[in-house]
């Protein structure tokens, strides 16, 4: 029975499994590139639906924002053991009045998804799950996750605990801006403080397991239920750009990890066909707006920062365009603000609109306001002197009349 089991799944580890960006297993799926924070690819992506242990990254980051010290012992209690055999939840592998740190119980709770660690977490950080739930939802809603309800602390099957994996997407998005958050989730190992424990990210086990190639996802939290199936948010990175990628419903009837299949395929696909297209150089101005009364020819409009976007291999440069709305003539006397808008379209997509500010350093040129103006000069004067005149000849005419 033994070889069996063995000969099905190098059967399927065989059987060649064809995924793009556009056809993959999981249900729902959403793909950002991280450098932009833009969504490069979606699916189904604000369906609410089971999550399942990626409930355990709003467990995590409330905890870690709500733990002062996390190297203080705790004892495991019995409150963070009970019920999960009969859930057939995963453990980390805690046991009973064992002694152990919060930083244990985190690595316990992120890497191997130990629903040990997060009840224990929960006890100790809100008195129970209920009032820990009360701490997640109100993380939620102040992140604007409309479409997330928790109501368990690890994920197991409940019509009221869901998310989608937008939502997700910006929740891990949020967890990862925490440094301890980020050393945990990138992890692959940790032993416990008590050496009793060598815990093993999900990660490392499916990739050993199934024998995967992982090149370029260094973080991660899988989930699992019948009713989710198999479910993962994962962040990647290839050279200097870093995505991020949720998908949750992929089958899992043979427990052969589709969730893993669909993130490699959709991280090589956006790899292989897309890279990173510099459209302006802060070197170079992004206008130049001509000028008058002024020592400088032409007022230089520059950015702080280069603009890139993320586009298909058979985008070039051409295929963008830069529309200047705005004031076509700056003087040293034109008000300091916006003159105009620069907007940047992608085959005639608007992509980014740039307000375009005068600050006011056109130095006034003397001369050129001088020969710009000279025919109301000329004219000036020669009003100033007709003025002059009759108003001598008038008072010449009253000096006879006496």
């Amino acid at each position: 029975m033994k070889y069996i089991k063995y000969l099905l799944i190098l059967f399927i580890i065989l059987i060649p499994i064809k995924v793009n960006a556009l056809e993959i297993n999981s249900k729902n799926a959403i793909l950002y590139n991280m450098n932009d924070d833009e969504i490069l690819f979606e699916k189904d992506s604000e369906e609410e639906v089971p999550i399942a242990s990626l409930t355990k990254i709003m467990t995590s980051i409330i905890a870690i924002e709500n733990i002062d010290d996390i190297n203080e012992t705790v004892t495991i209690p019995e409150e963070g053991l009970e019920g999960l055999v009969e859930a057939n939840a995963s453990v980390a592998g805690f046991k009973l009045n064992e002694k152990v740190t919060y930083k244990d119980l985190l690595y316990g709770s992120l890497l191997p998804s130990g629903a040990d660690a997060t009840q224990t977490l929960a006890y100790y950080i809100a008195g129970g799950i209920d009032g820990y739930v009360k701490l997640m939802n109100e993380k939620a809603s102040e992140l604007n996750l409309k479409h997330t309800h928790f109501s368990d602390v690890t994920g197991l099957n409940d019509k009221n605990n869901y998310s989608s994996v937008k939502d997700i997407a910006t929740l891990l998005k949020y967890a990862l801006k925490n440094d301890t958050f980020k050393e945990i989730f990138t992890a692959t190992t940790y032993t416990t403080s008590n050496k009793r424990l060598k815990l093993e990210s999900t990660l490392l086990y499916y990739t050993n397991t199934y024998k995967l190639d992982n090149k370029y996802i260094y973080g991660s939290k899988t989930g699992f239920t019948d009713i989710a199936g198999l479910c993962l948010a994962s962040i990647a990175k290839y050279d200097d750009m870093e995505y991020l990628l949720v998908t949750t419903g992929a089958p899992s009837e043979t427990r052969y990890p589709y969730h893993f299949i669909d993130a490699f395929n959709i991280y090589e696909y956006y790899i292989n066909n897309y890279y990173t297209l510099d459209i302006y150089n802060k070197e170079k101005p992004l206008i130049s707006i001509n000028t008058n009364y002024s020592k400088e020819d032409k007022y230089n409009v520059f950015l702080d920062e280069n603009i890139t976007k993320f586009v298909s291999k058979d985008i070039t440069k051409d295929n963008f365009s830069f529309d200047y709305q705005g004031t076509n003539i700056v003087t040293p006397f034109t008000k300091k603000g916006q003159i105009g808008t620069m907007t940047i379209k992608l085959n005639e997509e608007m992509i980014r609109t740039i307000p375009i500010m005068y600050n006011g350093s056109l130095t006034l040129s003397i001369s050129d306001l001088l020969l710009d103006n000279l025919i109301f000069i000329v004219l000036f004067i020669v009003i100033v002197n007709i003025i002059i005149i009759l108003i001598t000849k008038m008072k010449r005419k009253k000096k006879h009349r006496k």
